[in-house]
């Protein structure tokens, strides 16, 4: 029963990477991936974000699956991991039993892991909230994990409803968390910061007051309701 089972890991992102993605926004890369790549319902803990300096969480995932209440596995995965990487826990989004909490993280912290995110519970949102380390989860229970396994490290996993591969690009912030194909990187990258920079024009547009709205009457199509007079 505590089995983990242990794929071949990827390969370091590269730094110029990670940099230009913690510059640009979840919204943004979300947009640049067809709006289809955002884990649903997993969200950051608290002001753990902080500690990024109003960057974004960005490394590569390092992927766990494990039975739902149970970190064996997670515990493995944070004395393999390498610093850069964000673990990205499986635990098929259950929320009876926390997954990890303020221990864990300061561990991981000092592993020089970049970032949890975590498809199920955690706990100690409070010292998380306030820690080295940004945190996602899908919600919180005071309720400890078990340790009996099974698990597998550096397998396919999902999380929020999106596949994630290992090595796959993780990026998070206060909107919550997006996964990039590694095979999508750069694509996603260039699109991200055009739509970054669209959006800066627009918000100059909108604070000299000339923002071009004449597309919504262009695509709408308005139906007046009421009786004539």
């Amino acid at each position: 029963m505590n089995q983990v089972r242990l794929h071949t890991p990827s390969k370091p992102l590269d730094r110029d990477v990670v940099d230009r993605f913690s510059r640009v926004t979840v919204s943004s890369i979300s947009d640049s991936l067809e709006r289809m790549a955002g884990a649903v319902g997993v969200n950051v803990v608290g002001n753990s974000l902080s500690a990024l300096n109003g960057r974004a969480m960005v490394g590569s995932a390092m992927t766990v699956r494990t039975r739902p209440g149970d970190n064996l596995a997670v515990h493995k995965a944070l004395d393999l991991a390498e610093p850069g990487d964000v673990l990205v826990i499986d635990a098929r989004g259950e929320l009876v039993n926390a997954i990890l909490g303020e221990l864990m993280a300061e561990y991981a912290a000092t592993r020089g892991i970049a970032g949890l995110v975590v498809d199920g519970a955690v706990r100690d949102r409070e010292s998380i909230s306030s820690g080295q380390l940004p945190v996602f989860s899908k919600g919180f229970s005071h309720l400890g994990p078990y340790k009996s396994g099974p698990g597998e490290i550096h397998g396919t996993v999902t999380i929020g409803g999106v596949t994630v591969q290992d090595g796959d690009i993780i990026v998070g912030d206060a909107d919550g968390v997006v996964v990039v194909p590694r095979a999508r990187a750069l694509e996603a990258l260039d699109a991200a910061e055009r739509i970054v920079e669209s959006e800066a024009h627009q918000q100059q547009a909108i604070r000299s007051g000339s923002w071009d709205r004449s597309w919504i009457d262009a695509v709408a199509q308005v139906v007046y309701i009421g009786e004539e007079t």
